[in-house]
């Protein structure tokens, strides 16, 4: 059993795919209304901007992933203490 206050590796990662998913589905719908108002404004009803728009959202997503996998001490939202080892 873990002891109070310490958060389980596991429950670490269940985290850190929940709020890789969120952040990936925010983007690429941010970029699909993006596309179509560019699509529909500028472009002449054309597809191709409603493509690139979710395009770019899936990889800033994806980006966003990538970095918060890669760096394990980094908490969002939560400041870690690091204790200095005493000087001899």
């Amino acid at each position: 059993m873990a002891a109070p206050g310490k958060v389980r590796s596991e429950d670490e990662l269940g985290m850190k795919w929940d709020r890789c998913l969120s952040d990936t589905g925010i983007k690429i719908a941010s970029g699909i209304g993006l596309g179509i108002v560019f699509s529909v404004i500028f472009f002449r009803r054309r597809p191709w901007p409603v493509a690139f728009g979710s395009g770019v959202g899936i990889g800033m997503g994806y980006a966003n992933c990538q970095h918060d996998f890669a760096s394990p001490q980094l908490m969002f939202g939560q400041l870690k203490k690091i204790e200095k080892k005493a000087s001899q």
